[in-house]
């Protein structure tokens, strides 16, 4: 029997990308397995495709090619009802977390949005729904801010606990996967690093599976347990994150590393 942290929860195979008048693909023949419990980081500075492959994951735009293999089932051409069932397995959390919570919802509306639109016939097995209230809790537990936030707005709350406020919500559906697109970016020092252990801890007990994008290397090499290097749409590098300053790096990854 294979083991958990061997078991492919995410197979991404020659995935292209290319935007109408563009030169280049915006991402080219991209291909990577993500194993259930593990953090794959993806690091390359900025306009190297890795927003493209972000929005590509959760079929939020279409792929030319390629395919993605979501718990054995390739969703790249899935739409409609077909693409829906899988929309719980994939959950993302976005860098700008006041834009991605709706001003005019309550904390606990926001949270109990995605229960309702995908998550009434999951079977959870780490939150539990017995009333909106009590989910609600629980998922404000999970991310470590008190329950009285659940009423509420956005504005009403600091940065980080907003960007926690989004953790909540992508975890409380238990997908499969969880895409962190530059999930630090837009906190201060302090938050930053309360949010990469709020989301290791949250990896460890909760078995969640993480592709982790950003253009801070020390942030990737901080979280993942592997790491993919991207530099104009394509993989120029991967390795385990023990391997970071082997002699064998590519000289972009070098190049990294340098202002690491």
């Amino acid at each position: 029997m294979r083991s958990q942290a061997s078991q492919v929860v995410l197979h991404v195979e020659q995935l292209t990308r290319t935007y109408a008048g563009a030169e280049h693909p915006a991402i080219n023949a991209i291909s990577f397995t993500l194993n259930r419990g593990e953090c794959l980081g993806l690091v390359g500075e900025s306009g190297c495709g890795k927003s493209t492959l972000a929005r590509c994951l959760l079929r939020i735009e279409d792929a030319d090619y390629g395919s993605i293999q979501l718990g054995g089932q390739d969703i790249a051409r899935l739409n409609g009802r077909r693409l829906r069932p899988h929309r719980r397995k994939i959950q993302i959390v976005f860098q700008n977390p006041s834009a991605a919570l709706n001003p005019k919802l309550t904390i606990g509306a926001s949270l109990i949005d995605p229960y309702e639109q995908l998550g009434r016939d999951a079977k959870l097995t780490h939150f539990t729904y017995t009333s909106k209230e009590a989910y609600i809790r629980q998922l404000l537990e999970a991310v470590e801010l008190p329950s009285e936030l659940a009423n509420r707005y956005p504005h009403e709350l600091s940065g980080g606990q907003r960007q926690r406020v989004t953790i909540a919500r992508a975890i409380g559906i238990e997908p499969d996967v969880v895409v962190l697109d530059e999930p630090t970016a837009s906190l201060d020092v302090i938050s930053q690093g309360a949010i990469l252990q709020l989301l290791t801890d949250l990896r460890i007990s909760l078995g969640l599976s993480y592709v982790f994008i950003s253009h801070d290397l020390a942030a990737v090499h901080r979280m993942s347990q592997r790491i993919i290097v991207m530099q104009s749409g394509q993989i120029v590098d991967q390795f385990g994150a023990d391997a970071l300053f082997a002699e064998e790096r590519h000289p972009y990854t070098k190049e990294l590393i340098s202002i690491f």
